[in-house]
């Protein structure tokens, strides 16, 4: 395990791209498309990996070439630069924020299931066992924000995303779907039933998160990573899009392997954990919650810290997690992010609910970095033909996913 966390630790800011990525939003929606669809949108998820790969490593190296974080980049040389990058930080802040009240709501609501299986006599209590819970996640993250530093929160981050992952990879040995079925799950193709573009819309928004690629420079800027990085800067890259793909990819499998085509519905948490159980035992259903209680710890810290990110960004250019703005931004959110639990709300509706909003920003982050990658005397990588075609693709994605996701809505 330590020669394990040394390996993360050196590609940190992934860790970062990860723990933006991979939450209880995404847990989320590849249980509900595994049930749903079974392997069907694994397509969804490679492009979506795919996209945000290149799309980190070209934010990476955008700064690392030219000095300047994105938001920053953004409001200096862009048309419009100042309207278009306060845009990106409202309908992104709002995303994040919308994550983060889901987050807290299943993570709280994990912990309640688990601890309702060993004392029977909680169910009664559970609005205020749930209340409590979320008080207390969330006062200890926002105590650790105000106290740590970067190095802190790379470290507890290192930490979740190691069990998440190995928690979700060792679940998938118990059940795993037909090779037919991955391949088939390739394919593009959009299941022509109710539901279905909220559903990919929720994907897209919780795998190409467009907060990874805005905060991506200001992670490498507190690792201390200069021009001679580059290398590492694009390896960093690649592992993070390949855990994403791998992690994601294994809880959709798990899913599609022990529910698709029993006709269960999952709305509620331990809808999950019922539904596994027959196919895998408890042992490895009390493994896959501890993978998802991991993703949802994991994405809190990335979650709160987003819109002072993007102010401090927007103003300087600079990594900001000491300033007194930076303490009290985030104390709003973690008062946001008790919604769900002092409402009563059902957690994994909203969870789905609140990652379809991430989509919305999208399609603006990454015109906004094609253009910004074409810059002309910046200095950047001449050859850039085939980050430009994967951009340009990610960008009419973005605009179909958000659409269909919109109909959908209003439908």
């Amino acid at each position: 395990m330590k020669k394990l966390l040394t390996f993360l630790l050196a590609f940190g800011p992934g860790i970062f791209a990860i723990g933006y990525t991979i939450g209880t939003g995404s847990v989320t929606s590849m249980i509900v498309a595994g049930n749903s669809f079974g392997m069907d949108l694994l397509w969804v998820l490679f492009l979506s990996c795919l996209f945000s790969g290149v799309l980190i490593y070209v934010s990476g190296s955008y700064y690392l070439t030219t000095g300047e974080t994105a938001l920053f980049a953004v409001r200096n040389h862009l048309p419009w630069g100042k309207f278009l990058a306060i845009a990106i930080i409202i309908t992104v802040g709002i995303g994040q924020w919308n994550s983060l009240i889901g987050i807290l709501g299943i993570t709280s609501n994990v912990i309640f299931e688990i601890l309702a299986i060993n004392f029977s006599g909680l169910e009664g209590q559970k609005y205020w066992v749930v209340l409590g819970l979320a008080i207390l996640i969330i006062g200890v993250f926002y105590f650790l924000l105000v106290k740590g530093n970067y190095s802190m929160f790379e470290k507890v981050l290192a930490l979740f995303v190691t069990l998440m992952g190995l928690s979700f990879i060792f679940t998938l040995l118990f059940v795993f779907p037909l090779p037919t079925e991955i391949i088939r799950g390739l394919v593009p193709k959009i299941p022509e039933v109710e539901g279905a573009g909220i559903l990919i819309a929720a994907f897209v928004g919780t795998t190409m998160a467009a907060a990874t690629f805005l905060s991506r420079p200001l992670f490498i800027q507190g690792k201390g990573w200069t021009k001679d990085d580059f290398t590492i800067q694009k390896n960093d890259s690649i592992i993070a899009a390949l855990l994403i793909f791998t992690i994601s990819g294994s809880i959709m499998a798990v899913a599609s392997g022990s529910l698709y085509g029993k006709g269960k519905e999952i709305t509620h948490v331990l809808d999950m954990s019922g539904a596994l159980e027959p196919s895998v035992g408890k042992f490895a259903v009390s493994i896959f919650f501890a993978g998802t209680l991991s993703a949802g710890l994991s994405s809190i810290f990335p979650c709160l810290m987003i819109v002072p990110l993007m102010l401090g960004d927007f103003n300087s250019g600079k990594l900001d997690v000491t300033s007194s703005r930076f303490k009290l931004i985030t104390g709003v959110a973690s008062v946001l992010a008790l919604s769900v639990p002092v409402f009563g709300f059902n957690p994994i509706q909203g969870q789905i609910f609140t990652q379809v909003f991430n989509v919305f920003a999208l399609p603006l982050v990454v015109i906004s970095f094609l253009v910004l990658w074409n810059r002309k005397n910046a200095g950047l990588p001449t050859k850039r033909m085939v980050t430009n075609i994967i951009m340009v693709t990610a960008f009419v994605f973005s605009i179909i996913i958000m659409v269909n996701g919109l109909m959908d809505i209003f439908n």
